[in-house]
């Protein structure tokens, strides 16, 4: 005890390990460093999930009942310490005999707080399946069992890691065994999980389009990064934490060595086989990819390059250019409704975002006809009252091609009059009349702080709101700003009733809050949600990942070189572009037709949405969607529900009838080889077509196609409203889909309908879909 209380005052006195109460017990319970460290990964998870007590508290709480800490330290090596070498039934009849005696002193806890948390550690411990705290690892990393703990909030995502050290903590939540998303370098210390969780939530919706499910990942640095202005300092410390926290995860991630899948050494595993890990880039992580698939090449990952999509040998998401294309569907048909083509008429914008990012700059210059009015960031405040189309573009794009650009970079020869670029930092800005007439201004006005000026840009009577920026700028009256949780923009947000222009295009991730869109929707605005706009960029790395799984496989089979196959994923890129911009096509068209069947079908979808509910598929109130009560009142006053709640209705479709499908032989059927095929590029599908039959995601990629296909083309109630006249399954359903579209061509007549639509009225449109299907 005497070598160990050195060796943890040591570590205390380097940094290595937190300075908190849990340290006395080494010498109040006899416990190890690790065995603290564990106790600390699970009361910093407490803080986490919202548990009613503070980290303080908490371990004071431990520290009371030193027998009972050693009692949970002793139950968790039960259960994982790999050196017991005890089989599985004798191994867990040692977990229980330990754990029963936990439970015994438990019962003797006078106090109800201390109780209360000293029980929930052995719910932590009971809900965890895998850990690697005996691999001398810095950090300490747990998988958990959500759906095992009752007291974290909703939604649960099916799996669950937690990473914890003195240097970085961190969380990744997949909502499903197949699942993807990105990696964010979160500033939110207190509550990141709450941040990620969120996030998790509207991923698995944008994910409907592709074979993974959603999972979102966020970390945060708790060691010192140096001076805060010093930006290398503060990079090089992002990097390293970002390296323990992936390092973490893969310590707890199951590998594919030829056929097999291993479980990783000296993990004692108490779930089932578990390969599929894959990251992405996000906030703070934008050129983080290369360094993950460096670690995953340390791991020797299955994955390889594949394990972070857009690296080095990926495909660059701001040089295709791909989620603003995809967004920019979604306003292609909304213009449609409003009787304009966006290829070729004018329409005036205001935008939050700035040219140098990805998705603003873009999107920008998707046509060259875009009058944009206004647009803002977090630095300066652009206004072109009257802008001449071409002039303007011209000069976006050379303020996309410059490095670093701002909007202060904007040649002001080339601003209409009583425009200009004023910095957020001014104290006030003149209003101007032609900026007063741009943006309906009262006349009174003469005068606007920068957040002023900005609300009333957001509240700009214009054809489009193009979001390509970060942060929450409409929320509904109903909500409050902390209901929001951004503060930064709280002096700007403008409620969703009081925007005015025609159609939103949510390019960026959460400008709107999914109330706000509702909101904007009832006083007749034309969105969906920023899940079906951005879709693009998660389908593309979809297509990257898993033509890599194909690649890698013919690279290890002696059939291609990495340099042929780095050559190949680059002759693919406008090809996989123009699969991903298809899936945008198909669903935004969906969502058109629904919307103008909302009213005509509105016991259909209220059925449809109990039928949810009741398989455990959806829960209204976390999306935001209308009781039955409110469908009927909606209803007597003459409409139903709206478009950014088909938008959810439809990702929950996909993603419950894909469970379906894929629980069933219906991806087995050599009838689906066609649309395993149709998902690859033409030159991978002509060249190998051997290695797509036997892509090791093969029966994921035909659920996921199959669907999406029967969902986009007979509609988000289809599988509902056959299942419910004839008690047929739903595999059954998609397999009377998939004769019907082969033998009567319904694929090749909805494509020729939707190839007319510049030249014939939308309404005649919609009607020969309708006839179609």
């Amino acid at each position: 005890q005497h070598a160990e209380v050195q060796r943890a005052f040591a570590e205390l006195m380097q940094g290595d390990v937190d300075a908190d109460a849990l340290n006395r017990l080494v010498l109040a319970g006899g416990l190890d460093r690790r065995q603290i460290a564990v106790l600390r990964t699970y009361n910093r998870y407490l803080r986490q999930v919202t548990f009613p007590f503070s980290s303080v508290y908490i371990a004071a709480a431990i520290v009371r009942h030193p027998e009972i800490a050693r009692g949970l330290a002793e139950v968790f090596d039960a259960k994982f310490d790999p050196r017991l070498n005890l089989d599985a039934p004798s191994r867990w009849a040692h977990v229980e005999s330990v754990r029963a005696g936990v439970l015994a002193q438990l019962d003797a806890i006078p106090s109800l707080d201390d109780d209360r948390i000293c029980r929930a550690f052995l719910t932590l411990i009971d809900a965890t399946d895998r850990t690697n705290a005996f691999l001398g690892r810095d950090e300490i990393a747990v998988k958990l069992r959500p759906s095992d703990i009752s007291f974290v909030p909703l939604p649960r995502p099916e799996f669950e890691i937690f990473v914890c050290s003195a240097k970085v903590e961190g969380v990744h939540l997949r909502g499903g065994r197949i699942a993807r998303g990105g990696l964010r370098w979160s500033d939110r210390p207190e509550d990141f999980r709450t941040e990620v969780l969120g996030l998790v939530k509207a991923q698995m919706v944008k994910n409907a389009v592709i074979v993974p499910t959603g999972a979102k990942g966020g970390f945060v640095n708790k060691g010192p990064s140096g001076d805060q202005a010093d930006r290398d300092a503060v990079r090089s410390a992002g990097i390293d934490r970002y390296r323990r926290f992936v390092r973490a995860l893969l310590d707890l991630t199951d590998n594919v060595v030829g056929d097999e899948v291993v479980h990783p050494s000296d993990v004692v595993i108490y779930d089932g086989k578990d390969p599929y890990l894959v990251v992405a880039a996000d906030k703070g992580t934008a050129t983080f990819s290369d360094i993950a698939n460096d670690i995953a090449v340390e791991h020797d990952f299955w994955l390889g390059d594949a394990f972070a999509s857009g690296g080095s040998h990926g495909y660059d998401h701001k040089a295709m250019g791909i989620t603003a294309r995809g967004a920019w569907e979604s306003v292609r048909r909304h213009a449609r409704v409003i009787g304009k083509d966006v290829d070729t008429d004018e329409l005036t914008v205001v935008g939050i975002g700035d040219m140098s990012g990805d998705v603003f700059g873009n999107g920008m210059l998707l046509s060259s006809h875009l009058k944009l009015v206004a647009a803002f960031d977090h630095r300066h405040v652009f206004v072109d009252p009257d802008p001449d189309p071409a002039t303007s573009y011209a000069e976006r794009r050379r303020l996309f091609e410059l490095p670093r650009s701002s909007w202060a970079d904007y040649d002001g020869a080339r601003i209409s009059p009583g425009g200009g670029v004023y910095s957020r930092g001014l104290k006030s800005i003149t209003i101007s009349d032609e900026l007063r007439r741009a943006i309906d201004l009262p006349d009174t006005v003469s005068a606007l702080g920068p957040e002023e000026l900005i609300s009333a840009i957001l509240r700009a009577p214009v054809d489009l709101l193009w979001n390509g920026g970060i942060g929450t700028y409409v929320k509904a009256a109903s909500e409050s700003h902390a209901e929001v949780g951004d503060r930064t923009n709280d002096a700007v947000r403008v409620n969703g009733a009081d925007l005015r222009a025609r159609i939103v295009g949510e390019g960026g991730n959460l400008g709107l809050t999914q109330l706000g869109r509702v909101e904007y929707a009832i006083q007749g605005g034309l969105i969906y949600t920023d899940a079906i706009d951005n879709s693009a960029g998660v389908d593309c790395s979809d297509h990257e990942v898993n033509l890599k799984v194909l690649l890698d496989q013919l690279v290890r089979d002696g059939e291609l070189t990495v340099k042929q196959r780095n050559d190949l994923l680059v002759e693919m890129t406008d090809d996989v572009a123009r699969l991903v911009l298809d899936d945008n096509r198909a669903q935004t068209l969906a969502l058109m037709i629904a919307r103008t069947q909302s009213l005509a079908m509105v016991n259909v979808h209220a059925r449809y949405l109990d039928t949810l509910e009741a398989e455990g598929y959806l829960d209204r109130h976390l999306e935001f969607l209308p009781t039955d009560k409110q469908i009927a009142d909606r209803q007597a006053a003459g409409s139903g529900l709206r478009a950014p709640e088909f938008a959810v209705m439809i990702a929950y479709t996909k993603n419950a009838d894909v469970v379906e499908v894929l629980d069933s032989d219906l991806p087995d059927d050599p009838a689906m080889e066609s649309d395993l095929m149709a998902y690859f590029p033409p030159g991978v599908r002509e060249r190998f077509p051997d290695a797509i039959l036997s892509h090791r995601l093969r029966r994921e990629i035909v659920a996921t196609s199959l669907v999406n296909n029967m969902v986009n083309l007979a509609g988000i109630s289809f599988d509902h409203r056959v299942t419910e006249d004839s008690g047929a399954s739903v595999s059954d359903v998609a397999r009377a889909f998939l004769a019907s579209r082969d033998i009567f061509g319904f694929a090749d007549v909805w494509r020729e309908i939707d190839d007319l639509s510049s030249s014939i009225s939308l309404d005649t449109q919609i009607s020969l879909f309708l006839d179609a299907r």
